[in-house]
This record gives C-alpha cells, sequence and structure tokens, in this order.
C-alpha cells in the first residue's frame, strides 16, 4: 500500500510527520539512492529508504481495520470445530490480522482488527474503560426497577458488574430494544446481567467502540479505519501526556533508535 513518505517516517517513530518534513526538505532522506521530495509516495515493502545514510527496517506497517461480525462466526482467526471463523473475511489483506476482544458466536457487531499490539492491549485494559455500545432485544419487557439494577451493576458470579448505561429504544407486542453502554468486557455479560433481572436475549448487536460506530458496514464486511478515526481513538486511550511508541528518533544529524519511554 503507498503512502507518502513523511507518514511513513512517523508511523515507524522517526520524527513527528512536521519534523520528517523538515528532514526531506534538507535533503536527509533517500528512496532508492535519489533524495525524496515532499508529498513523494512510496511503497515501504518495496522501497530501501534512508534517513543521513541509514537504512530503515521498519517492522511490518501497523494496519486497523472495522469488521462487522456476523451472527454464526466465532471471534477467532481459526476454530478446531471448523465453523465461520474471521479468516474467512480478511483473507484478502496480506496483513495478519488479529482482534481485539471477542463477540459471542451468536452476537453480532462491531470489532476492531489490527497487527498493533500495543494499542490492541490499551483497549482492553481494563483501567481504561473504554465504552461499548450494544443494542439489545429483550424478551418481554423489564420493569424500570429491573433496569435501574442494570445500570446500577448486577451480582454475577465472579463479582457485581460495574455500573452500566441502559435505555430504552423502542417496543414492540412482545419485547423491547435497549440500548446498552459497558465499561468493562465480561465473558457473556450482557446475556448474563438480561438474566439476572429475570429475561433473556434475543439479539445481541455491538454499534459502537467509543466513538466508533458501524455506520454503513453490512454484516461480514470491513473497511480500514480513517486517519480521523484512529487519531481520535489513540488520544482517548493514551491519556494526557502518555508517549506513543517510538521506534526511533533523528538527533542532529545521526540516527539512533530510542525507546526510552515506549510502550
Amino acid at each position: 500500500m503507498e503512502l507518502r513518505i513523511q507518514k511513513f517516517l512517523a508511523q515507524i517513530g522517526v520524527a513527528s510527520r512536521r519534523r520528517a518534513e523538515e528532514l526531506i526538505k534538507e535533503g536527509r532522506v533517500t528512496v532508492n539512492g535519489k533524495v525524496a521530495e515532499i508529498a513523494m509516495r512510496i511503497d515501504p515493502s518495496e522501497c530501501h529508504i534512508k534517513v543521513d545514510g541509514k537504512l530503515l527496517t521498519s517492522p511490518e506497517q501497523r494496519v486497523y481495520y472495522l469488521f462487522y461480525k456476523p451472527v454464526g462466526v466465532v471471534s477467532t482467526l481459526t476454530d478446531p470445530e471448523g465453523r465461520a471463523c474471521l479468516s474467512d473475511f480478511i483473507g484478502r489483506i496480506k496483513y495478519r490480522l488479529f482482534p481485539v476482544g471477542r463477540l459471542d458466536f451468536n452476537s453480532e457487531g462491531l470489532m476492531i482488527l489490527t497487527n498493533d499490539g500495543d494499542l490492541a492491549n490499551r483497549i482492553l485494559h481494563p483501567s481504561r474503560k473504554i465504552p461499548k455500545t450494544y443494542h439489545v432485544k429483550v424478551s418481554d419487557e423489564p420493569s424500570e426497577a429491573s433496569i435501574e439494577r442494570l445500570c446500577k451493576g448486577i451480582w454475577l458470579e465472579e463479582g457485581k458488574t460495574a455500573p452500566a448505561k441502559v435505555k430504552m429504544l423502542r417496543k414492540t407486542s412482545s419485547n423491547v430494544w435497549l440500548e446498552m453502554v459497558l465499561y468493562e468486557g465480561r465473558k457473556r455479560q450482557i446475556r448474563r446481567m438480561i438474566e439476572g433481572i429475570g429475561h433473556s436475549v434475543l439479539k445481541l448487536r455491538r454499534v459502537k467502540i467509543n466513538g466508533l460506530s458501524l455506520n454503513k458496514l453490512k454484516p461480514g464486511e470491513l473497511r480500514e479505519m480513517t486517519e480521523e478515526e484512529l487519531k481520535r481513538l489513540k488520544e482517548e486511550i493514551q491519556g494526557e501526556g502518555e508517549r506513543r511508541v517510538s521506534y526511533g528518533q533523528i538527533k542532529g544529524r545521526g540516527f539512533n533508535r530510542d525507546l526510552k519511554g515506549a510502550n
């Protein structure tokens, strides 16, 4: 995949995009032996890129996708039982993607697929409290008292769930749709919470992870995150004053790897 040379330098931590542009203007960056120019587009897998004469050998390019997992698909890359899995939908992607978290076999909705282990760990870490929004079709109609219990937390075998946001979306003649926003990710949590108030889940769809949403994605479809989506997600999970992972830094006129403070 082609991208601008300054973006590539920023992605692998050589310098910020603005600083990378300065390095290019100073003639310190070469691509296949020729001095790079601003806005030059490159394929990192096919180019020899040097800064101050030092060859950059970057790790695999990090990529980020949004995927709409259908019902009846396991949230893993392989399945010993031979059921449909994520690999059936991402075979055309040349990078080895893995899922950030899971959805039940009988649930559907938004998943993040990436090869960025650092980002995945940050999203999944309990301290981050990343909000995930679900639309849940529930049998019958829970009482206001039951909804209040969901909001305050339900006692499960391993302890009480964290407070959640719950509101009524719509009613039918025999059931209701709830919107539930959770800040933790226990196994089958929503189904167990609904069972805890005496009802059952008929359908479960995750529609948002933090500020990311399904939008026009259909079951089985995936798309690459936009730069704006990725920037917003990283800002949310990194927190004030935290540094992104650094692959290397340009100091003076020399190229040095500096992983001090890397996450």
